[in-house]
């Protein structure tokens, strides 16, 4: 093909052995002051698709070529090994193995005028990002059936072992006695038992300035009586998105020991319907004392996330980042590519868009006004009700969560 410098494109080309290598392989980058890490990571994404597709076992990287005046060659090496991961992730799935053997790339030779250990460095935490990312992706993946609760929680112990976190899994009995009846309320339905999920990573001398990680793992939501539909019950296994993103966090965490106290909180159970599963018209009092209208069983992410923040702040959690597939409001507002995000702490938002920029994930604020927290607040029988109506749905369920955030 033709060496473009178009943004993403990749050409392969055959040396036809007058070089000491097979091919060489040109990534077009767009215009250098346009040049963003995300933009780097997906054309080196793209790269690696190619290079996989040429069955190659070796390979060699000019580093310095990828650079710019605001992505240096540490940049670029964190950028392209994040990207190597993230572009050979394959989900196996669970068809019977062909006799088939996939080669695979054996050597990678990275080239760059840098401190090499620096270089280095910087290779090492985009692998653990990518891998961590991968891990996130293969429990999303996972049908609910052979992802439970308890298996959600098991494997929470594991990586909390892996790692030294502190881990606490509250069982049913455990959240009787504390009396997380939103949580409870949703599990009503299922034969699995509900599990709260601590993991506790201490990273300064004092537990202090905590900040909570708290994800939404419903393994499974039907909607309960508020059934969803055919169509859009079908993909109903990867409810538990926040929470896997959580635990893929507390892998990066655990491989890289960061400054920083952090208690990720994760409540899990199935949404489904049976003889004793919550009902419409129902009133529920959550961990906080605080009691529900359930005017929406599909609403019930949120349900589950007000006992995890109330357990958050319990633990010391004095910042909350609360992750959850809550409503497909947010995509019909915002698409496929933008996460949208609610605050009551403009300046710690401010940190955590930042950050999201950085990532190449970037999030969108969408707002919480007082009219908003009086449609949640409305309610002739109980202190709050969990699904006002559908305008600014997305919305509504972060102003519910916001009602047990508030200190």
């Amino acid at each position: 093909g033709e060496i473009s410098s178009k943004k993403k494109s990749v050409v392969k080309i055959h040396t036809l052995g007058k070089l000491g290598v097979k091919r060489l392989v040109f990534v077009g980058l767009g215009k250098e002051k346009e040049l963003t890490f995300e933009t780097l990571r997906e054309a080196l994404g793209k790269a690696r698709k190619t290079i996989a597709e040429s069955k190659l076992t070796t390979l060699s990287i000019a580093l310095d070529t990828f650079t710019t005046e605001n992505l240096d060659a540490l940049d670029a090496a964190h950028a392209c090994s994040e990207a190597f991961e993230l572009a050979s992730y394959k989900f196996e799935g669970y068809k019977q193995k062909s006799n088939q053997v996939e080669k695979s790339i054996e050597r990678i030779t990275v080239y760059s005028d840098a401190d090499s250990g620096e270089v280095g460095a910087a290779l090492h935490v985009g692998r653990i990002f990518g891998r961590a990312t991968n891990s996130a992706r293969t429990l999303v993946n996972t049908p609910g059936n052979l992802l439970t609760s308890t298996d959600l929680a098991d494997y929470s112990a594991a990586l909390g072992e892996r790692y030294g976190f502190e881990v606490e899994i509250l069982e049913k009995e455990d959240m009787l006695k504390l009396g997380m009846g939103a949580l409870l309320a949703v599990n009503q339905g299922s034969v699995e038992p509900p599990k709260m999920i601590v993991l506790k990573y201490q990273g300064k001398e004092e537990w202090r300035d905590v900040i909570g990680l708290v994800g939404k793992g419903i393994t499974f939501d039907t909607g309960g009586y508020s059934l969803k539909t055919k169509a859009g019950i079908v993909g109903m296994k990867t409810d538990m998105g926040g929470a896997a993103a959580v635990l893929g966090a507390m892998e990066i965490i655990g491989e890289l020991g960061p400054d920083q106290n952090v208690v990720a909180v994760i409540p899990s159970t199935d949404n489904m319907i049976s003889g004793e599963a919550f009902k419409p018209d129902d009133v529920i009092t959550a961990m906080s004392g605080k009691t529900i209208e359930v005017l929406n069983t599909d609403a019930e992410g949120r349900l589950v996330l007000a006992d995890a923040v109330t357990y958050a702040k319990h633990h010391g959690a004095e910042y909350l980042i609360d992750v959850a597939t809550l409503t497909g409001g947010v995509i019909t507002a915002l698409g496929m590519d933008m996460t949208g995000a609610m605050t009551n702490d403009v300046e710690f938002y401010e940190q955590v868009q930042k950050a999201s920029e950085e990532a190449g994930e970037p999030m969108w604020r969408l707002p919480i006004t007082e009219k908003d927290k009086e449609r949640v607040r409305n309610s002739k029988i109980a202190d709050l009700n969990n699904s006002p109506g559908g305008a600014g749905h997305a919305i509504m369920g972060g102003a519910f969560i916001g009602e047990f955030a508030e200190a």
